[in-house]
């Protein structure tokens, strides 16, 4: 069993988009954190005032490994759970031991290593570009589904070497995972024993025939003095990494489209001067971070975080990187779209440790796709207001459920 010391105030909202952007201003308005209900009865403390969110995400008493630290909890107790607690990576690793799993993965995501993936980048969104053109000019098109979610998955798995009949069972699983939103049980805890499968899969073919991918790198991964990685700790650092490569890049992409179309000052600041696309990058991440929340860490200690709110030892906490990026009293004005801003200090990557190694692959990635994507469409434009876009539905990620765009605006407008 999960405890938890203080009853909720209300249940979590897993519409997403303007669901959630709400609920979260309520809870920072409200107080330093805020007890809210999670699917299946979970209970956690809602972080969402920036300063907050910074003191918990480096705080000495806060732990993000549920099994070492909860000694009531059973491991697949909660199955939507699972996939984010019951795992031995980086993502609940600490201390020696999350040193330990950085080292191992640190030399295939250098900086070198990363940039030399720019002209593969720039391939693969060049092949999806070409493919748009055979789309009717007059009608919309879901760019979610035909270019944001095509590119950073394609490369990931290209990167991982994910055989081609083994990927749409990998996207499958992922897509389940970031849903929230009324998930039966029984599908929950399929889904964490699917990725499992299709993870062991993976390597099982790798260990065969290894092959110039990451995958086959992190089989034979040594570091002097370290033990290589278990094959529970292998499996896990897949799913992290695949999942995690991926997701959050396709969210970056759809709304760094979304809100330049929806900004045409914006927009024509950046294709004036193509040095400052890294600039509107930035700004989405700030304003449309991937994550909404990120299950989960956990109080070693209680916490007194003032105004009568205590975390009492044991208790689960529920940080939102995305409430982070929108509160007035880091970022002024938060809700404007400005390339400009002179604070870029937001969290879309995390904090401290644990900071996301692929951050680097995602920004450079993003700073591809979408500058190619409006040099080969000028005419560009949403196909609904952007208000109307609708959200994927989920209190984890923050994406959109599909992007519809017209690529030829004017030509359509003057037929």
């Amino acid at each position: 069993m999960i405890p938890f010391s203080t009853a909720p105030s209300e249940k979590i909202d897993s519409g997403g988009g303007k669901c959630m952007y709400a609920q979260l201003d309520r809870f920072r308005e409200s107080a330093p954190a805020v007890a809210v209900e999670l699917p299946e009865g979970v209970v956690v403390w809602s972080v969402t005032r920036g300063d907050v969110v910074r003191r918990i995400l480096t705080h000495p008493d806060v732990s993000r490994n549920l099994r070492n630290n909860v000694p009531m909890y059973e491991p697949g107790e909660v199955p939507w759970l699972s996939p984010w607690v019951d795992v031995e990576s980086m993502s609940t690793a600490e201390g020696r031991e999350h040193q330990r799993l950085r080292k191992l993965i640190a030399p295939a995501l250098t900086p070198k290593r990363i940039d030399a993936m720019r002209p593969h980048l720039a391939a693969i969104a060049e092949k999806l570009l070409d493919d748009l053109a055979s789309e009717p000019a007059d009608e919309p098109v879901d760019l979610h589904v035909k270019f944001s979610q095509q590119l950073p998955t394609r490369m990931i798995c290209d990167l991982f070497g994910v055989p081609e009949d083994l990927r749409p069972e990998v996207l499958r699983i992922l897509r389940i995972v970031l849903n929230t939103d009324n998930v039966p049980e029984e599908e929950s805890s399929r889904v964490f024993v699917d990725i499992g499968v299709a993870m062991r899969t993976l390597i099982d073919g790798k260990r065969r025939e290894p092959g110039d991918d990451l995958t086959s790198y992190l089989i034979a991964a040594r570091v002097d003095g370290e033990a290589p990685l278990s094959e529970q700790e292998l499996v896990d650092m897949l799913i992290l990494l695949i999942g995690g490569g991926s997701q959050t890049t396709v969210s970056l992409i759809d709304h760094t489209v979304r809100e330049l179309l929806a900004n045409p000052d914006q927009l024509a600041i950046v294709l004036a001067d193509p040095s400052r696309w890294p600039d509107a990058v930035e700004e989405s991440l700030r304003l449309q971070c991937p994550v909404g929340h990120l299950p989960m860490r956990w109080a070693k200690e209680d916490i007194d975080l003032g105004e009568g709110v205590v975390i009492r030892k044991y208790d689960a906490i529920m940080v939102s990187y995305l409430a982070h990026g929108r509160d007035p009293d880091v970022f002024p004005n938060p809700l404007a779209f400005d390339v400009d801003r002179d604070n870029k200090e937001h969290i879309a990557f995390g904090a401290g440790p644990h900071f996301c190694p692929g951050a680097r692959l995602a920004r450079l990635e993003a700073a591809v796709a979408v500058p190619a994507l409006f040099a080969r469409y000028p005419d560009l434009a949403l196909a609904v207001a952007p208000e109307d876009v609708p959200p994927l539905r989920s209190f984890m990620a923050n994406d959109v459920a599909s992007l519809p765009i017209l690529l030829h605006h004017e030509a359509a407008a003057a037929a």
